[in-house]
C-alpha cells in the first residue's frame, strides 16, 4: 500500500513539473528563431558588423546570395548541354544553388520574425520589392534551367462541372 502511495506522489509531482515547463515551440517555430539567429550573426560578421537597426534590403539580397553556396539544387547554365530538361541523362559541372521555395519561405520566416523582434512593418527589409523581384527571378531562372513553365495560377469561377481540358492543366506557382 505504501508503494502505491510512493508511486502517486512521484507521479504527482513530475506532472506539476511539466505543467510549469513552457510548451515546446513548433517545427516553424523553432526554423524561424534559427534563421533569425543566422542572419543576425550574419550581419555581425560583415565588415564592418551591420546593427539590424540599419539592416535594408540590400544585406537581405547579399545573404541570400551568400545561401547559395549551401544549396543542393542543380541549376544548369544556359551553356550547359541539360539546360532546360528537367530530368538530364547524366551529371554535370553546373552549380549547386538554394532551391527557389526554400529561399521564399525563408524570406517569409524572417519577415515575421523581424517584426516579431520589435522591427516595424513598414520598415521590414524582407518585406521590400527588391526581395520580391529576386525571388521572382530566381524561380523564373531555375524554372527554366530545369525546363519547367511556372504559371501563375488564376481563380477558377465556380463551374458545376469542369471541362475534360481544365483539369488535366497542372499550374505551379
Amino acid at each position: 500500500m505504501s508503494s502505491e502511495r510512493g508511486k502517486d506522489i512521484t507521479e504527482g509531482s513530475s506532472l506539476i513539473a511539466d505543467h510549469h515547463q513552457p510548451p515546446t515551440p513548433s517545427r516553424y517555430e523553432s526554423q524561424k528563431r534559427r534563421d533569425w539567429n543566422t542572419f543576425g550573426q550574419y550581419l555581425k560578421n560583415q565588415q564592418p558588423p551591420v546593427p539590424l537597426s540599419q539592416c535594408n534590403s540590400n544585406h537581405v539580397l547579399d545573404f541570400l546570395r551568400y545561401l547559395d553556396q549551401f544549396g543542393k539544387t542543380k541549376v544548369h547554365l544556359q551553356s550547359c548541354m541539360f539546360y532546360g530538361q528537367p530530368e538530364p541523362p547524366a551529371p554535370c559541372t553546373c552549380p549547386l544553388r538554394q532551391a527557389w521555395g526554400s529561399l521564399d519561405a525563408l524570406i517569409g520566416r524572417l519577415r515575421a520574425a523581424y517584426e516579431e523582434n520589435g522591427g516595424s512593418p513598414e520598415s521590414n527589409p524582407f518585406a521590400t520589392g527588391a526581395i520580391r523581384v529576386y525571388l521572382r527571378e530566381v524561380r523564373e531562372s531555375q524554372a527554366k534551367a530545369r525546363g519547367i513553365p511556372y504559371k501563375k495560377q488564376k481563380k477558377k469561377p465556380s463551374q458545376d462541372k469542369p471541362s475534360d481540358e481544365s483539369s488535366s492543366t497542372l499550374f505551379l506557382s
